[in-house]
């Protein structure tokens, strides 16, 4: 039910990935197939690990400015938290392939399929210089009727994976539209073939 959870959700076994609202927003709008990751601070030894093919999309503020997303994509950018910190769930996703990213030459082949600025991306890159900039390519499905779930003080903090309480357990029985045609997608997909070549690999 929009805007609330609903009395017949539980408590979900599939976990959220956690990233700015304004690059969930451009998931979900089909603007972009991929997220770019390295580990949080709250991260087993600090490094990202893909823990799960299929995932529900969880947006996050903090962190987020303006002036680290390209021009046209600057309005969905909002730093105010929703005042009962609620979480709304506008999708979910699943993994269609992983990279991992250690050179700005290869990065730069990505400038055109993210929302980031360039030099944002290379930032990424940069910290933690010893471990590789993930690439996750997303089948992302919006749905029909976004899912409202409470806050709960322990989702905070630098992390990409939330297990969000109130979810259903299986995101594919929710009703939901791909962001993407088939066509779409998988023509976004060969492209990113074509710049990633073999780095780029099933997730399985």
């Amino acid at each position: 039910m929009a805007g609330s959870s609903s009395s017949s959700t539980t408590d979900t076994g599939v976990p959220a990935l956690k990233e700015w609202a304004a690059i969930i927003h451009a998931l979900v709008a089909g603007e972009q197939i991929i997220d770019l990751r390295k580990g949080g601070l709250r991260e087993d030894g600090r490094h990202f690990a893909v823990k799960t093919t299929r995932l529900w999309l969880y947006p996050t503020y903090a962190h987020q400015r303006a002036e680290l997303v390209k021009p046209a994509y600057r309005h969905w950018v909002d730093t105010t938290e929703p005042a009962d910190q609620a979480i709304t769930v506008a999708g979910w996703a699943e993994v269609a392939g992983v990279a991992s990213v250690t050179d700005a030459d290869t990065l730069a082949e990505l400038d055109g399929r993210t929302i980031w600025t360039s030099a944002y991306a290379e930032s990424r890159l940069a910290w933690k210089p010893r471990d590789p900039l993930w690439v996750l390519a997303l089948r992302v499905h919006r749905l029909d009727e976004p899912i409202t779930v409470a806050y709960r003080r322990d989702y905070g903090g630098c992390t990409s994976w939330v297990d969000l309480d109130g979810l259903p357990a299986d995101p594919t029985t929710v009703p939901a539209t791909p962001a993407l045609s088939d066509v779409a997608f998988d023509a976004r997909m060969q492209g990113l073939r074509d710049a990633l070549g073999d780095a780029l690999l099933d997730p399985g």
